[in-house]
């Protein structure tokens, strides 16, 4: 479904990504991790077509007005409300009305739906972006960091989410440094340090192929001992 071959993306003189190939599966969890500055949101910003590469090729198998796509920077209007931003955004994508309600009660949203935005804390922010980014029923779905600075509840909340919108159909693609999160979601992980894909593959594969599997698969083992760095 998603395929990037031998992507190669320079700003200046610097490259920061080198010769990245990987493949999602259709209907599957693709988890991509990594330390800030990896160049996990560079990889989204190409396969979304908001960066050109310098190199390779790469496709997300559907038309972009079939992707959803949830940044960090949020992107929502801060002045309107829950209710009000979904509805822009389902004019936008000429989507039912109803849809905006299955939307927010889907992110747990449907008693705020008439909060204004710049009144939600962190974790509602994240999930009313959620509720934009899946509002569509987008056969692929691109989430940048989806829990990132969550409590742990909410964070469990959104996963649950995650899996389910999978389960109903979708691509998801995932970027994360939470080796917890990749582990629980993720039926697929590549592993990006300095802008190199160093490892792919099932999480307990992995794990297996670098002796790191006890109980659990140990995937924060593996990068450590292939980059000697941690994903902080």
């Amino acid at each position: 479904m998603i395929q990037m071959n031998n992507i190669v993306k320079r700003f200046g003189t610097q490259t920061v990504l080198s010769d990245v190939t990987f493949e999602a599966k259709d209907r599957e969890i693709f988890g991509l991790m990594g330390p800030s500055g990896a160049g996990k949101t560079t990889i989204i910003n190409i396969l979304t077509n908001q960066l050109d590469a310098d190199g390779g090729s790469f496709s997300t198998g559907v038309p972009m007005l079939e992707t959803g796509l949830m940044l960090d920077s949020e992107g929502l209007f801060v002045r309107l409300s829950c209710l009000e931003n979904l509805n822009v955004f389902s004019e936008i994508y000429k989507t039912p009305r109803k849809k905006v309600n299955e939307a927010l009660k889907n992110v747990g949203l449907e008693d705020a739906s008439n909060k204004p935005v710049n009144a939600l804390s962190k974790g509602m922010r994240q999930r009313l972006a959620l509720a934009r980014a899946i509002l569509h029923e987008p056969k692929v779905l691109f989430l940048d960091e989806p829990t990132s600075g969550l409590d742990p509840a909410t964070a469990k909340g959104i996963q649950k989410l995650i899996r389910k919108i999978c389960d109903n159909g979708a691509t998801v693609f995932l970027t994360s440094h939470n080796m917890d999160e990749v582990t629980s979601l993720c039926d697929h992980v590549a592993l990006l340090h300095e802008g190199k894909i160093v490892e792919q593959g099932e999480p307990v594969e992995i794990c297996q192929r670098h002796d790191s599997f006890k109980s659990v698969p140990d995937l924060e083992s593996v990068f450590i001992k292939l980059t000697g760095v941690t994903l902080e």
